[in-house]
């Protein structure tokens, strides 16, 4: 499926359209729609450089208990 954006959307927003697309996929990364992996992957960033993209921001990567507790048992399971 394909969206597509008015040109006059475009020049109100004061982006260009690989901005626009940005903020858009950094919206849905913030609003926990898509993951950081598909994030990246969307505006062609490798992940940690997606992730550099979010702290310069500010924007928080979520990251919650469970996450947390795979990441545990990988770290335990590697020895």
């Amino acid at each position: 499926m394909s969206l597509v954006i008015s040109g006059d959307i475009v020049r109100a927003s004061g982006f260009s359209e690989d901005e626009l697309f940005l903020e858009i996929v950094l919206m849905l990364f913030q609003q926990d729609k898509i993951s950081l992996g598909k994030a990246s992957e969307l505006v062609g960033l490798h992940r940690m450089q997606f992730q550099k993209l979010l702290a310069d921001r500010e924007i928080f990567v979520h990251y919650d208990v469970a996450e947390f507790q795979d990441d545990l048992n990988t770290l335990q399971n590697a020895d």
